[in-house]
């Protein structure tokens, strides 16, 4: 048995939750998530509370059974409150501007990118460095901050390139030079 698994989720106020055969439905005022249950664990509703159990003895289904919990609980707070990833662009020259949908870097290279987000998340800019990536999916939204990071990671010289807001970027010293005698 699972210690996170056996924990009773409370379904916060403003959120449904629905049972469709295997299928977990959950609606709120952000918007509707669906999880399909894998075989062997299954899920109810008793007095405002989802508890999920495992039915099976296999080490698939007790490995599954606290991971399924987790993604319904991400999925409950998703419905409610959207989940957010802050990247800023650090360098001389890096800009980052939002036309649209459409969000348009500057990252040093002979021509600008152009990154579309996909359906579900939301991009923000605030100033001309900083990118917010919201929505109410948490595995979509942490997916797509990391796509953007991936077209400029930060380097480990002088540190340029796209981060999350706090990553500490371990800097390594430069080529030393041996003075001539």
């Amino acid at each position: 048995m699972s210690k996170i698994g056996k924990q009773p989720l409370a379904i916060p106020p403003g959120a449904t939750v629905k049972m469709d055969g295997r299928t977990v439905l959950v609606s709120g005022p952000k918007g509707n998530l669906d999880l399909k249950l894998l075989p062997g664990i299954n899920a109810e509703i008793k007095d405002d509370q989802l508890v999920v159990s495992a039915s099976g003895v296999g080490k698939a289904v007790r490995s599954a059974h606290g991971l399924i919990r987790s993604l319904l609980a991400n999925m409950l707070k998703g419905a409610t409150q959207e989940f957010t990833k802050k990247l800023e662009l650090v360098g001389t020259g890096y800009r980052v501007q939002l036309q649209g949908k459409i969000l348009q870097l500057a990252l040093g290279f002979s021509h600008e990118i152009r990154f579309e987000p996909p359906e579900g998340v939301t991009l923000a800019v605030e100033g001309q460095n900083k990118v917010v990536v919201s929505g109410i999916d948490k595995q979509l939204v942490g997916q797509t901050a990391a796509n953007i990071r991936a077209l400029r990671p930060p380097e480990p010289y002088k540190g340029k390139g796209i981060r999350y807001e706090g990553e500490v970027v371990r800097k390594k010293a430069g080529k030393q030079v041996k003075a001539v005698e």
